[in-house]
């Protein structure tokens, strides 16, 4: 996923030239071809791709960091403080959800830790009592799941660095949630 949102920041021209130089091993001869530009202006934007992804790149958090981070964002989102949501996210933290359009979500990024606190507080005052949020391992680092009755409604991935939440996926979509369903 992380992966992903480092493409998505690339330009469309970085993104062609360093995908079938660098993924599919194009020579740089066939991407200006393909791309209409010079074989050199092709190799400054796989360059300048790969530069993208080394920034992207920070350095490893320590998993039992991030658990302990984790931890307390879900400690913070269920006694609804703003402020200690506000201190673990980065400022410029993005929350991504997806509901697959079978359920309600915010439908396009929320960026800023502090609309996304505000986001979050929110959610919480709409969230029956009989959720059960639950701190799980998503996509091999700590996240986090909700859970309604024994059905799992919403699952969290986190990005931290520096002891800051970067980013939030929630996947809400039904149908990609049925094997996180315990009961």
């Amino acid at each position: 996923m992380a992966f992903l949102v480092v493409l998505d920041s690339m330009t469309p021209a970085e993104r062609v030239a360093f995908i079938l130089h660098d993924v599919f091993r194009y020579p740089f001869a066939e991407v200006a071809d393909i791309v209409g530009r010079t074989p050199a202006a092709c190799r400054q934007l796989a360059t300048s791709a790969r530069r993208r992804i080394a920034v992207s790149q920070a350095p490893a958090t320590p998993t039992a960091q991030q658990a302990r981070i984790v931890r307390d964002f879900m400690q913070a989102w269920e006694a609804r403080d703003i402020h200690a949501l506000i201190g673990l996210l980065d400022p410029s933290a993005t929350f991504t959800a997806d509901g697959g359009g079978r359920v309600s979500t915010t439908l396009r990024p929320i960026e800023g830790g502090e609309r996304i606190a505000h986001y979050i507080v929110d959610i919480a005052g709409r969230t029956p009592d009989s959720v059960t949020i639950l701190e799980r391992t998503v996509n091999g680092q700590p996240g986090l799941m909700v859970e309604r009755g024994g059905v799992t409604v919403a699952v969290y991935a986190f990005d931290v660095a520096d002891d800051r939440i970067k980013h939030i996926w929630a996947v809400r979509n039904p149908d990609k949630l049925r094997s996180w369903t315990t009961g």
